[in-house]
């Protein structure tokens, strides 16, 4: 089914990259000096965030791209998406999850496009079906340019995954010849595995993509109402975007600002919140399970990265070794075993859930190098 989009103009349409996290579920090849968006986790020759940006190129102009990253990665950006100018890279101070990002975005936009639709989109995300992906990216900003909603994709899950969101659909929202648009009941952000298993078998549920689209004036709207203290801060700021002082203005904004998702902070209180449900073979590509579901596997059950690796008696697991180690591994059964430079991880895959804390004791207990 194609949507006929020829009054939205693609001068409008704007992405916002978000950049700035650490990828923590995936130490070790995830580091806080160079996180996963920045990686070739996949070996396809290009990093995710150059994916990303290449993602939307038929139906944002590369003008109106804007990458939300942590100040650390500056140059990280500019280095993978040199096309983009150095007022595209919006550079956040602090980590203050994505909210305060988004509202970043907004403001800047809004001083360049008040008649804006913007698609927002975190910077990591595998998908296999691109040309699925990119009509039904179309049909959404045909729906919200109509519409005053906020927008999100919706994917079906095939496992009771604790690391995603997940939304429960309502009822079917009539739009054109649209059948796969639906009124979200519930957000649900990150369930414990029971939850999970609970959500999968009453079919309601379908995982959040953390891709979302909106026009500007709903977008905007909608920080004001459920987000009204960081909403007015970036207001009373707009005309400081975009001159000298908008370094000094962000520094003390984010200082300000409370650590908070566009999911807790708005779409789990809206009113006005949509799904497209789809398959366009996505992951976010965010732990260890989901890099070992999309990965071909050997006799065994095994994932292999690595060129010298001698397996005995080893089935299910995934190992990804440096090219320059020797690794001999007996008598695992699903588990990870990942090593970079100076670390090596061993974890059962069914205990990843618990990298971040691995990640948190090590800072504490042996500093920042190793993360």
């Amino acid at each position: 089914m194609i949507i006929r989009t020829k009054h939205i103009q693609m001068a409008n349409n704007f992405c916002v990259i978000m950049a700035g996290g650490v990828g923590s579920r995936f130490w070790p090849l995830s580091r806080t000096a160079r996180p996963k968006q920045f990686l070739d986790i996949l070996g396809t020759g290009k990093t995710f965030i150059q994916q990303a940006y290449e993602r939307f190129q038929e139906i944002v102009p590369k003008e109106n791209y804007l990458v939300v990253t942590n100040a650390l990665y500056k140059d990280l950006v500019k280095t993978q998406l040199p096309e983009l100018k150095d007022e595209q890279i919006l550079l956040e101070p602090l980590r203050r999850n994505t909210a305060p990002c988004l509202a970043y975005a907004a403001n800047k936009i809004a001083l360049t496009d008040p008649d804006a639709n913007i698609i927002i989109t975190p910077s990591d995300h595998f998908i296999l079906k691109e040309e699925e992906f990119k009509k039904q990216i179309r049909n959404g900003l045909e729906f919200v340019s109509e519409k005053p909603a906020l927008l999100t994709l919706g994917i079906k899950p095939c496992r009771p995954e604790t690391g995603y969101g997940y939304i429960q659909v309502k009822r079917k929202k009539e739009f054109k010849d649209l059948d796969n648009l639906y009124k979200v009941k519930t957000f649900t952000e990150k369930p414990n595995k029971e939850m999970a298993k609970i959500f999968i078998e009453s079919g309601e549920f379908y995982w959040n993509s953390g891709i979302f689209i909106s026009s500007l004036s709903t977008m905007l709207e909608s920080l004001q109402q459920h987000l009204t203290e960081i909403a007015l801060k970036f207001e009373h700021g707009r005309k400081l975007l975009n001159t000298a002082s908008e370094e000094p203005f962000i520094r003390k904004t984010y200082s300000e600002c409370q650590a908070i998702s566009i999911d807790y902070g708005i779409m789990e209180k809206a009113k006005n919140v949509y799904v497209l449900t789809a398959d366009f073979g996505w992951s976010d590509l965010g732990t260890w399970s989901s890099l070992y579901e999309n990965k071909e596997k050997d006799g065994q059950g095994n994932v292999i990265r690595a060129d010298n690796v001698m397996l005995y008696d080893t089935e299910n697991c995934i190992v990804d070794i440096s090219k320059n180690k020797m690794a001999v591994i007996q008598g695992l059964d699903g588990f990870i075993i990942a090593e970079r430079n100076d670390t090596l991880m061993i974890c059962r895959r069914e205990d990843e859930d618990q990298i971040k804390k691995f990640v948190t004791d090590v800072r504490i207990q042996k500093g920042d190098s190793l993360v």
